[in-house]
């Protein structure tokens, strides 16, 4: 198992749109694709609360590859995706990374 954390960068007053996004369509769509989400994450204390942080679980690269190809190609995501931006983008920018878990982890 791999685990892939996202980190989206709001612009401000925006995230309540992703987080919208993410709670009416995103995840409906994933399922469909069988990907996994391992949790969600707002800032509560420090860095900036314009930020969502979100772990995916991926059997493989090759299935984080086919899964997310899938998704990212998907007409529902394209539309539900226009559609939570129609009043302006919601993202300056995202970050994300592979990760493994080490030998000692109580996550594999």
């Amino acid at each position: 198992m791999i685990y892939e954390l996202r980190i989206y960068h709001c612009l401000p007053g925006r995230l309540p749109a992703l987080l919208k996004r993410f709670e009416n369509a995103t995840l409906k769509i994933w399922e469909k694709h069988g990907i996994k989400q391992a949790g969600f994450w707002t800032v509560a204390i420090g860095g900036s609360n314009h930020d969502l942080y979100y772990l995916l679980a991926w059997d493989s690269l090759a299935d984080r590859d086919k899964k997310w190809a899938a998704f990212a190609a998907d007409p529902e995501w394209q539309k539900a995706r226009a559609e939570s931006e129609k009043d302006g983008p919601i993202l300056t920018h995202f970050t994300n990374q592979i990760l493994a878990p080490t030998s000692f982890s109580s996550v594999k």
